[in-house]
């Protein structure tokens, strides 16, 4: 996946990512605009002036302050940076993603207005239903918790081991995750089957981490080299960066509690109980948390993948009736199943029976209370709001129309999608996307035949991937439908919703693998690689400039659009996406000794990017972001190739401003990822997001990639110039 914006709790699984080499000495940085780059005689070309503007690059974003070899995200980014300011409805403002989320949002409630006036078309009145009621505040106020009333009944019903597993299930049944959660996946080992699969669950708080109060000891503080404006060696000692760390943990989890509290008192509990309940809560929540795997652990499929089925279920689980819960889910004979942690399922069958019957039953009042807090009335959705601050540093709650926006492309995405693509989605996107994608296959295909470190037999099954690997572009062949109704209360249409999607999931469950199905809608700014399905997938929604532009130039589309085209494919080759082969199936088809290489290689990249900063003392997690990190690596190198190969054979060549063809494409590719993020949300991306800060998204592979010393002309030892790099594909 190219971009990560979560709520708090993360989706499944699915991401949906050593030797080095000696850098060239190209003479001195150059001052100022770079000096073109002397191209071979018999590649000499003649020489057309031009503006940035003109082929697609924003000139005001540069910093002509800073040396792009000293630190390219700041030379392409420092300009932007300085004059951007965060919408207080945000966390974090990126000049590509968020400025296009920020058009696609105008379009799609433009469409669903118009749908809620009133529609004769079945798929338009459902939209406008499903929007205008979430819009409907003062119908929302009125209903109150009444929609939530069979839930609070359930938890509040919790006497004994058999009650408590029953009103798990009810909860189940709308996606209220307590304690795990149960969706349907490709089976790892045969990805032409659907299986279920049984995942750890159950928390408020982002992840398992804000639950542990025990802060491992830094070795040592970091120095940054990522140029003249990096910090420079922490003047705090290891001892006092842990006691700092340990602090805001702790700070937040205070808040965390208050919160709990609070949202308990709203549904209707006394305070006194409230505050009872909320410690109750934080102490079932960690203990949870502490036979959870970490987000690390969860990058290891192997280590995901335990088809127990049914009866190996019902071993590690002995205490939950799964019988009653398959039955009261829709499906009493499932029976293909997978856990993605025996560790977790057993210490879960103990703890059914440590807690009280009433510590459950507050537990379970706290998540119907959490996961649907957006559809109540004001006073819940502002404390919501009030811990996402405290999680994020976003200042204000987005207005409500955005919020029933994004509320209604959840829960009918490719609906939504119907009417935006015939507004937004041009064709040209399409056919360009298709041209990227068959020239950044091509120049994958010649860099795994030039790789010295791969031999024949896997070199034979990368390749045969390659061929195998397919590509969806701009909206899928077939629309999904949805089979729930849709009302006039906003909580009952998010319920009705929840459990429709729910047991469409579980309906898939035995049959036909649906290869052509999305796993998001078509307006979203995002794409991804799916390793069980090895397709990439790129929606209609990221299609647009600055990613791509009809008038932009071949350089400035390939280091932007080329770019991502190249991330997804590499994904399918990145730690986690070599471990499946063509077919989608989890399978060792590496020879022993080019694995080896490759672990090496991927290693190189973990320490590489475990040395960064992001803040003082606050480091990035190698192992966390190593996927996407690789990913990010093979994108520009492939695009980088892909624009040289597209641009063969030309007569001309156009200098924007001073800048050459190789310049340009590495200006687009620092752009895309020109961002400005709160604190707060700096730190809880360290923490749980796969992806690197976009800082080191662009100085980290572009440090790796040769052809950018060259362009830049950067000095050997220089911070773009390393005397050694990573290089994986």
């Amino acid at each position: 996946m190219l971009n990560s914006e979560r709520r708090f709790r993360g989706p499944a699984w699915l991401g949906l990512s050593a030797l080095t080499m000696a850098a060239c000495v190209q003479g001195p940085p150059p001052a100022g605009p770079p000096v073109p780059v002397e191209k071979p005689v018999e590649e000499a070309r003649v020489i057309v002036s031009t503006t940035l503007a003109k082929v697609g690059l924003d000139g005001g974003a540069l910093d002509d302050q800073t040396e792009p070899c000293d630190d390219f995200y700041q030379f392409a980014c420092g300009g932007w940076i300085e004059k951007t300011k965060i919408p207080d409805d945000k966390a974090r403002w990126v000049r590509s993603f968020s400025e296009i989320h920020k058009r696609n949002e105008k379009d799609l409630l433009e469409i669903l207005k118009s749908a809620a006036k009133g529609s004769a078309d079945p798929a338009m009145a459902k939209l406008g239903g499903y929007f205008g009621a979430c819009m409907d505040e003062a119908a929302v106020e009125k209903a109150g918790l009444a929609p939530l009333a069979p839930l609070f009944a359930a938890a509040d019903s919790v006497k004994d081991l058999k009650t408590l597993t029953d009103a798990i299930t009810t909860l189940h049944q709308y996606k209220i995750w307590a304690v795990f959660d149960i969706s349907s996946e490709q089976d790892f080992k045969d990805a032409t089957k659907m299986i279920a699969y049984l995942d750890q669950n159950g928390l408020g708080l982002p992840d398992r981490d804000y639950y542990e109060v025990k802060v491992e000891p830094t070795k040592k503080p970091l120095t940054v080299a990522n140029g003249k404006k990096a910090p420079g060696p922490s003047p705090a000692t290891p001892k006092k960066q842990d006691a700092d760390k340990l602090a805001k943990k702790r700070d937040i989890l205070k808040k965390y509690e208050a919160h709990v509290a609070r949202m308990l008192e709203l549904s209707g509990l006394k305070s006194d109980k409230a505050k009872a309940g909320a410690k109750t809560i934080l102490k079932i929540e960690t203990a949870l948390a502490t036979v959870s795997k970490t987000k690390v652990e969860r990058r290891d499929p192997k280590a995901l993948y335990n088809r127990v089925d049914r009866k190996g279920v019902e071993k590690t689980v002995s205490n939950m009736p799964w019988g009653d819960y398959f039955t009261k889910l829709g499906y009493p004979s499932l029976s293909a199943i997978n856990i993605t942690s025996p560790k977790f399922f057993s210490a879960v069958n103990d703890l059914l029976k440590s807690f009280k019957p009433a510590e459950w039953s507050v537990y379970l009042r706290w998540h119907v209370v959490d996961s649907l807090a957006a559809t109540l009335p004001k006073a819940f959705v502002d404390q919501d709001f009030a811990m996402r601050k405290v999680l994020t540093g976003q200042e204000k709650q987005q207005q409500r129309w955005k919020r029933c926006v994004s509320a209604t492309d959840r829960a009918l995405g490719e609906l939504l999608a119907q009417p935006f693509i015939k507004k937004r989605f041009a064709g040209k996107s399409k056919e360009a996307a298709e041209s990227y994608v068959k020239e950044i296959g091509k120049a994958f295909r010649k860099a795994v035949r030039n790789l010295d470190w791969m031999t024949g037999k896997t070199r034979e099954r990368a390749l045969a991937k390659l061929d195998a690997m397919a590509y969806l572009i701009g909206y899928p062949p077939k629309w999904k439908k949805y089979g729930f109704e849709v009302g006039d209360a906003y909580a009952k249409n998010s319920l009705s919703y929840r459990r429709w999607d729910l047991k469409d999931r579980l309906g898939e469950i035995g049959k036909p693998v649906d290869r052509e199905k999305w796993e998001m809608s078509p307006p979203t700014v995002n794409a991804y690689y799916h390793p069980l399905k090895n397709h990439m997938v790129f929606p209609a929604g990221i299609l647009q400039p600055p990613f791509y532009s009809v008038d932009a130039a071949v350089p400035v589309n390939l280091g932007a659009m080329g770019m991502v085209v190249g991330h997804e494919l590499t994904h399918g080759f990145d730690d986690q996406g070599a471990q499946f082969d063509k077919d989608g199936n989890l399978s060792g088809w590496w020879e022993p000794n080019v694995e080896k290489t490759f672990k090496e290689k991927t290693g190189c990249v973990d320490k590489q990017y475990s040395s960064y900063e992001v803040l003082p003392g606050l480091k990035l997690n190698g192992k966390l972001t190593l996927g996407e990190n690789i990913a990010d690596m093979g994108g520009v190198k492939l695009a980088f190739m892909a624009y040289r190969a597209m641009r063969e054979g030309a007569d001309t060549e156009l200098v924007a401003d001073g800048y050459t063809e190789d310049q340009q494409f590495f200006i687009a590719t620092g752009q895309i990822w020109c961002s400005k993020y709160r604190e707060q949300y700096a730190r809880m991306a360290v923490q749980n997001d796969p992806h690197s800060n976009p800082r080191f998204r662009v100085n980290g592979p572009l440090s790796n990639t040769p052809e950018f010393a060259s362009a830049f002309k950067c000095e050997a030892g220089s911070n773009m110039n390393p005397k050694n790099r990573c290089a994986v594909w």
